[in-house]
């Protein structure tokens, strides 16, 4: 196994309750100039072992000394939550994460890089992104529904390219992205995108998943997935609270073509569709109320906090969250001092 401290600044975060699968084996194999972080949960096989990955057991997850630990739930995806803070404590600065049913195709993860040349959505509102991508009758995951079949009319307009500060990039998925169970009871077969570089800013609003998106140093207080929301909507609600707080502080958001196709893991749809539902209802005006706050240009975790305390207030989150986001940023500040510490400690 490779040393974890080999390549200590670029980290690829996955939980899975799964025995390796392909996608975990073809990315270990594709960029060994990475860290693979493989977050297990209590249905994880108790034997995970995978060639070139550092695997997090339940057990491990608990000595690591990190409050949230012992208080996020267990059998959920938010255990993801345990990985971000390892890899940031052992050096990250870079988070690249994905699912364990997501293959790489040969050239992932492609060009890494804060700023890029792209062209800006120029529109006030809600952006069904993947109209740049597909000519397809698709959305993502998060859109409201109410909004899809204006937002198929036509594609808003991008302006020319520039360079723009991008401290979060969603990379898109072919065959199996990530839609809702609403597109997935409805649609049959496969899906595939083209496109140049794509991004929003303030005022433009798209939803964005965890299923192949990379994260800076600077975004990294919003990598905190929220506890009590649904499977579902754990990293959708967190795109949410990440825009408005990307945007207070002059940056912005990319999509960008597919490094990856998914053989999806399998799922109950009307599952699915049952823990979609808390989004299919306020997803609009989630997003409409974040945008509503009055955010700090410089206040990352502050803002964080305020963005929390709405979404609980408001009833969209229980108000144990409000624990759990505090142990996430305590956890967060005490992972980035020890992460200061070891590099002035190998510093000549």
């Amino acid at each position: 196994m490779r040393s974890i401290e080999l390549n200590a600044n670029r980290w690829i975060v996955v939980t899975t309750i799964n025995h390796p699968t392909r996608a975990i084996r073809d990315i270990a194999r594709l960029v060994p100039e990475w860290n693979l972080l493989v977050v297990g949960d209590r249905k994880t096989p108790k034997d995970w072992k995978c060639e070139g990955v550092r695997y997090l057991s339940v057990d491990e997850q608990v000595e690591l000394g990190f409050s949230l630990s012992h208080v996020a739930p267990y059998n959920h995806y938010v255990r993801k939550n345990i990985g971000y803070l390892f890899a940031i404590e052992k050096g990250a600065n870079v988070v690249l994460e994905t699912d364990d049913d997501n293959i790489p195709f040969d050239w992932y993860p492609g060009d890494i890089a804060e700023v890029l040349e792209a062209r800006l959505v120029n529109k006030q509102g809600w952006e069904n992104i993947y109209t740049h991508f597909s000519k397809s009758r698709i959305w993502p995951r998060g859109f409201p529904l109410e909004l899809i079949n204006e937002s198929l009319r036509s594609p808003s307009a991008l302006a020319n390219r520039e360079e723009h500060r991008c401290p979060i990039q969603q990379y898109l998925a072919d065959e199996n992205p990530d839609v809702d169970a609403v597109f997935r009871m409805t649609t049959e077969g496969d899906q595939y995108f083209q496109g140049e570089d794509v991004v929003i800013g303030r005022g433009t609003w798209c939803p964005f998943n965890s299923q192949n998106t990379l994260w800076m140093a600077d975004a990294f207080p919003y990598l905190y997935l929220p506890c009590t929301a649904t499977f579902r909507m754990t990293d959708i609600w967190r795109s949410f609270i990440a825009q408005v707080c990307v945007y207070a502080a002059n940056g912005k958001i990319a999509f960008r073509k597919p490094s990856m196709f998914q053989k999806r893991n399998e799922h109950s749809l009307i599952r699915d569709f049952a823990d979609e539902v808390s989004g299919y209802l306020n997803n609009a005006a989630i997003m409409a109320m974040l945008s509503d706050l009055d955010l700090s240009g410089t206040g990352g975790e502050a803002n964080l906090h305020q963005c929390y305390r709405s979404m609980i207030d408001a009833g969209y989150l229980q108000p144990s969250e409000m624990n759990m986001l505090d142990c996430w940023l305590a956890d967060l500040q005490k992972a980035r001092q020890t992460k200061v510490r070891k590099f002035e400690a190998a510093t000549p």
